[in-house]
């Protein structure tokens, strides 16, 4: 194919020169930045890079807070550059050094981008040069690091400027491969994997994010997602080939992103769970009344957003048309959407799958919608014992141009879970319903295997999580001599709400939550007898979670195990 045929993230330079030359495409603090200026500053950063080394093919890793607009320059200048074209590898800042370095080892970049946040691991990284030998230049966004050994090159954002072009803007130039970004997965069921993503897929994710959010260039979008996860980068992506303005804050908090909506009067953003539950909970606490009726657009991802943190975001954003997606790094964000509430609907506040799936399948096959896949998303269910009866529940298998190259290890790709005609296997479980809808049901490799029945734990959590006294909610397996695995769940009850245990007088005027009044709500809410947990422990500390605030379960069930004594059989 001719090179100036095939698609490239920088196409969009032009049309956002042309159409935001003297408004702002990025404001980070008091620093403001104009169309003409952030493209300015990408070629700048593309000729500093190249007059410093770093040739076609090599990686160079980043590893910062959402403060500086030079993290976009830079995933834009991964595919645009003067006789060159290099990878991008986005490394979490929450990641431990230890962590950071096997990361890096697997990319093997030539340059290490930081600021002041992860200077350490470039002063440690220095410290060890023989552990990581490919590392020849840094770049420092922020203050100029004078710690730095002279012994090492690097370049500063004040260096960077100095590269100003004005010849005319080059055609972009692509990395071997076709590869724009390396990104790594949450690690929840293993250790991560650097996801090789291709200029094809950012694009076609960012135009499906266009095309069903509606975001367009009169959008004000804050970064409330850190830009080295996957849903992060693309919704960045998607607004700058959409043209819009990007606020950035160094990472998510309430305060700030209620303080910044107001002073910019945002329009969009994106969430997890665990975000939109700390903005409700926040203006429940300050009455921030009014402060939400610019936001127009917000789409959660990361897992389902239960009903009583949608009734509280329509609350806070009454404006707002609510989205919720569902995807995974190794197919570059989102698979599906659903909407969650649609202000202009006269339905406002329901969830539309509700009202036209036949609720006995939903009880016989569990699960939570996650919505229809986008229009160039090819997504089938396969399973294992050739099952052909529609519906069936089974693996979630997708294919298309949204999908991975494969995982980078050592300047090699592995296909990795493709079958032989490019179906890319997700490690979900869930089933199609009669409207298009795709249901699901949980990870495969978390079932738990309990009296001969498979138990997905995340079908159970979302059940237990309706009741009003819990904030959240973990099920795992532990070992029974009987049924093999036995359902165990692991409870934080919100504020103002009491355990109480089985011998206990309840009380019908205070709340309180039980085993016994658990059991009951979810044989109230028709869970299947034998997904309903037997045990339940009052867990008094936080969960712990991957750097994207993903729940890592199996270290949930390890604590459970050594803290206490579980109930025999015997």
């Amino acid at each position: 194919m001719d090179t100036y045929s095939r698609s490239h993230v920088c196409l969009c330079l032009r049309r956002l020169e042309a159409i935001r030359g003297h408004a702002p495409v990025t404001i980070a603090g008091a620093r403001r930045k104009t169309g003409s200026k952030f493209v300015e500053g990408v070629h700048s950063l593309a000729r500093a890079l190249a007059d410093s080394g770093i040739a076609r093919g090599d990686v160079v890793a980043i590893a910062a807070l959402n403060r500086c607009e030079p993290i976009l320059h830079r995933t834009l200048r991964t595919s645009d550059s003067h006789d060159t074209h290099s990878r991008t590898f986005l490394a979490s800042q929450r990641l431990s050094f230890e962590e950071a370095r096997v990361a890096m080892k697997l990319v093997n970049p030539k340059m290490l981008v930081v600021d002041e946040h992860c200077n350490r691991w470039a002063l440690q990284l220095q410290e060890e040069e023989k552990n990581l030998p490919s590392i020849n230049l840094y770049l420092h966004i922020g203050e100029s690091p004078s710690t730095f050994s002279c012994n090492h090159n690097y370049l500063t954002i004040e260096m960077v400027r100095g590269f100003v072009e004005a010849s005319p803007m080059p055609d972009p130039i692509f990395a071997p491969g076709d590869i724009a970004l390396i990104c790594f997965t949450s690690g929840t069921t293993g250790k991560p994997k650097g996801v090789a993503i291709s200029h094809t897929a950012i694009i076609v994710q960012s135009l499906a994010k266009i095309s069903i959010i509606g975001y367009g260039e009169d959008d004000v979008y804050l970064h409330t997602a850190p830009l080295c996860h996957i849903g992060g980068i693309s919704s960045c992506l998607a607004m700058l080939w959409a043209g819009g303005c990007h606020i950035l804050i160094p990472k998510f908090d309430a305060r700030l992103t209620f303080e910044a909506i107001k002073e910019f009067k945002v329009t969009s953003f994106i969430t997890v769970p665990a975000m939109m539950a700390d903005l409700v909970a926040y203006e429940r606490k300050f009455n921030l009344s009014s402060n939400g009726e610019t936001v127009s657009k917000v789409l959660n991802g990361g897992g389902g957003l239960p009903q009583e943190l949608v009734r509280g975001a329509n609350r806070i954003f009454p404006l707002a048309k609510i989205f919720s997606a569902y995807g995974m790094t190794e197919a570059c964000s989102s698979l599906t959407f659903m909407t969650l509430c649609d202000p202009t609907d006269k339905r406002n506040g329901i969830s539309f799958h509700e009202e036209t799936t036949n609720g006995t399948l939903v009880r016989q096959l569990g699960g939570v919608c996650v919505g229809k896949p986008a229009s160039h998303v090819q997504i089938k269910i396969s399973s294992s014992n050739g099952s052909t009866c529609d519906p069936f529940v089974g693996n979630i298998m997708t294919r298309g141009l949204h999908v991975m190259a494969g995982y980078w290890n050592h300047k090699e790709l592995i296909t990795l879970d493709f079958d032989k005609k490019g179906w890319l296997e997700t490690g979900d479980i869930g089933w199609f319903d009669c409207h298009g809808n795709l249901w699901l049901i949980g990870r495969k490799k978390a079932c738990i295997k309990s009296g001969g029945e498979n138990v997905y734990p995340e079908e159970v959590e979302a059940v237990i999580s309706e009741h009003p006294g819990i904030s959240r909610v973990v099920v795992v397996g532990v070992p029974d001599i009987r049924l093999n695995e036995k359902l165990v769940a692991c409870l934080n009850i919100k504020e103002g709400w009491k355990w109480v245990d089985r011998n206990s007088k309840y009380a019908a005027e205070e709340k309180q939550v039980s085993d016994e009044i658990i059991q009951y709500h979810c044989r109230h809410k028709n869970l299947t007898r034998f997904k309903i947990p037997k045990i339940y422990m009052l867990w008094r500390k936080p969960f712990p979670l991957t750097t994207t605030g993903k729940l890592r379960r199996d270290e949930v069930r390890k604590d459970l195990l050594s803290l206490v004594q579980l109930p025999s059989n015997l």
